[in-house]
């Protein structure tokens, strides 16, 4: 009986350790160097429209928690993945819209935080969008060991175990990256993914597909909408002074 006891701790140890350890490596948003841009509201147009699924959605397969109970106990029926999430008409959500060219001029990060949880066992939203320097902040709000993987190409890659239910920690990301994507190394079904940019500009559809990008000074802009499964598309537009443009994506199943 005392070498179990002796063996657990270790083991508990040696997993914090890999997961990261609950370091806080956190840094602060870095102050903008160029005078921020005014957009004029009298001028200023909106990108909006739809992202749509055109063909046969996959079937979203359960989740197995069963490996750890105090996952399945959280939930009370299935739980499916959130590869591909359809809404009525072939709406699609967790869809990625921004623009990926055409803005000038410096864009200071809120300072208001983008929010990572981990709730049920899963992460939460499981698309985020965020501004360079811009504070993500992440919650492990179960009763058990989680830890956050970013495994980014174009900013530094980090590993933190948050042990402790309510644990936060703060992270900034310096560079622009569409997408991120991140996944839990104790729980494999874990995954989600951050859209960088270093603008507002910026959106994530929910079920019913549609997003809305206000504010946007008048002139020639790149359109891109990234979803999980189906890819990426881009669009031209055109923005006229106190004009809405549409720019609605048809994504198409098997791509």
């Amino acid at each position: 009986m005392k070498k179990i006891l002796l063996i657990a701790p270790i083991a508990m140890v040696a997993l914090l350790f890999a997961c990261g350890g609950g370091e806080d490596t956190s840094s602060a948003p870095a102050p903008s160097a160029a005078p921020a841009v005014k957009v004029d509201p009298a001028t200023a147009g909106t990108v909006s429209g739809t992202i749509t699924l055109e063909g046969e959605a996959p079937e979203m397969s359960v989740i197995q928690m069963a490996a750890d109970p105090n996952c399945a106990r959280l939930h009370t029926s299935d739980v499916l993945s959130e590869f591909v999430i359809v809404g009525e008409g072939g709406t699609l959500a967790n869809a990625f819209v921004h623009i990926k060219s055409g803005i000038q001029g410096d864009f200071p990060p809120p300072s208001e935080p983008v929010l990572l949880d981990q709730s049920g066992c899963l992460y939460t939203p499981h698309v985020i969008g965020i501004q360079v320097g811009q504070t993500l902040t992440v919650r492990n709000s179960d009763e058990t060991l989680h830890n956050i993987h970013a495994m980014p190409k174009n900013n530094k890659e980090f590993n933190i175990g948050q042990p402790v239910q309510g644990l936060e920690t703060s992270k900034v990301f310096d560079n622009v990256e569409v997408m991120i994507p991140f996944k839990c190394d104790v729980h494999k079904w874990m995954n989600s993914y951050a859209g960088v940019v270093d603008h507002p500009y910026y959106a994530v559809t929910g079920v019913d597909g549609s997003f809305s990008m206000p504010n946007v000074p008048p002139g020639d802009y790149v359109v891109e909408v990234w979803h999980e499964q189906m890819g990426t598309q881009e669009m031209n537009v055109t923005v006229g002074e106190k004009e809405t443009v549409d720019a609605s994506f048809t994504m198409t199943a098997g791509d």
